[in-house]
């Protein structure tokens, strides 16, 4: 979440909600109001678990412009300022942040004509995905759609805005992105953290520059 939230400071926001459940009090603590980071941090405590939409209903008469949703599992280089902009010139209510990942298939994959001949063996062939990945852009309008202190998941809340046939446009995510969900993908991000965030004083301090977003 730290380098969440300096990745964004770099790029222009200066205003971040923690939404906080298991263990709020050892984020708050370690996080702080955001000045060591240059930025504001409030937080927004769950009584009980709201998934990953269900936050927003609690802090709904403060979201009043277009912002970002991003979990806090997640490590990307992806540009947010970028994103934004584009979200916002899209008619659309929500904007869908993807990433194309690309998993081993531990099986050959046999190809068959229309007589039932093996006309070729394709040896664990990659498979890609475009999947979601774990950053969105909102629009005060989306909270019609979502329900207050409940548990809503972003599953649901594009599984309901498509069935009101509501819009919901979709950026490409090509920078770094990983996912830290599980045990493997920490060691990963670890082992991969020195290479793809820390910068030499001067691009650090050139990216730190201030500019127009917010």
């Amino acid at each position: 979440m730290e380098v969440q939230i300096l990745m964004l400071q770099q790029h222009g926001f200066e205003d971040i909600i923690v939404a906080t459940n298991y263990r709020s009090e050892l984020v708050e603590a370690f996080l702080g109001d955001g000045s060591r980071l240059g930025v504001k941090l409030t937080f927004s405590r769950e009584e009980r678990p709201l998934g990953t939409c269900g936050p927003l209903s609690l802090l709904r008469d403060q979201l009043t412009e277009p912002f970002l949703l991003i979990n806090g599992d997640i490590l990307t280089k992806l540009d947010f300022r970028l994103m934004l902009q584009f979200a916002v010139q899209q008619d659309c209510t929500l904007t869908v942040g993807t990433k194309v990942v690309t998993m081993p298939f531990r099986f050959g994959n046999v190809l068959v004509n229309e007589h039932n001949h093996i006309i070729g063996v394709e040896e664990k062939p990659d498979l890609q995905f475009e999947i979601l990945a774990g950053v969105y852009c909102l629009k005060p309008d989306v909270f019609e759609y979502i329900p207050k202190n409940e548990y809503f998941g972003i599953d649901q809340l594009i599984k309901t805005m498509l069935a009101r046939s509501a819009c919901i446009s979709r950026y490409l995510i090509h920078e770094y992105w990983l996912d830290i969900g599980q045990v493997d993908d920490y060691d990963t991000a670890r082992r991969q953290y020195s290479s793809h965030f820390l910068q030499p004083a001067s691009d650090a301090e050139s990216a730190s520059q201030p500019s127009e977003a917010t």
